[in-house]
């Protein structure tokens, strides 16, 4: 096998797990922690005894089954203090899950209050509160370009060695086969759009995030 022809395989096989890593479900998202939004918004409607706060969590196919849970929360938890922490546990997991399942990712259980989050997930979120994305865009373009530029560098320096020997050259295509993934995977999620996401979600889990340790 020559040289071009190992390294147009490596790069297939990088592709695909570029594709993996980027349908993967971000490590540290907060959704369905006891302190994140959604159980946030849980705890609203409980409290009005009004489900509005919880719909826009879930897509419109799931909300039959939130009423329902939501309805037999509101019953249940008036019988005692012990059936209302029971019945409303009970409601937190439901939405949790069907919030999940309408992201295409799975329902791993309800997380305890404090349980860490992505950095990027906390900016994020102070970004929206305060109206200002700055310090967000520059935590991730940063975080983005130091990850090219350590892959590229990488790679050039192999390549000075690839024609050494097979052990150098393998190193050289090792490394290129790392930086194209990478550069590859991070122009997926700079060009994905809304309308993919909507596409997505029927037939497989959307891009999320890059994650080379991955959610």
């Amino acid at each position: 096998m020559n040289m071009k022809t190992l390294i147009n395989k490596l790069i297939a096989a990088g592709i695909l797990s570029a594709a993996w890593l980027l349908s993967a479900t971000p490590a540290f998202a907060h959704c369905d922690t006891l302190d994140g939004p959604v159980v946030s918004a849980a705890k609203a409607a409980l409290e009005k005894q009004d489900i509005t706060p919880v719909l826009k969590w879930v897509k419109p196919k799931h909300e039959t089954e939130l009423e329902s849970a939501f309805a037999r929360t509101l019953t249940v938890r008036a019988q005692s203090q012990e059936a209302r922490e029971l019945a409303d546990q009970f409601f937190f997991e439901t939405l949790v899950r069907v919030h999940r399942a309408g992201e295409g990712a799975p329902y791993t259980g309800l997380k305890p209050a404090g349980t860490r989050v992505d950095p990027t997930v906390e900016v994020a979120d102070r970004a929206l509160e305060s109206g200002n994305v700055d310090a967000l865009i520059k935590l991730v373009t940063g975080e983005a370009a130091d990850g090219i530029r350590q892959r590229f560098d990488e790679a050039v320096e192999n390549r000075k060695h690839a024609e050494q020997n097979v052990e150098a050259g393998r190193e050289f295509v090792a490394s290129y086969v790392k930086f194209v993934h990478y550069v590859e995977a991070l122009h997926t999620v700079a060009t994905w759009s809304a309308s993919a996401h909507e596409h997505e979600e029927e037939t497989t889990q959307p891009v999320n995030a890059v994650h080379e340790h991955a959610h």
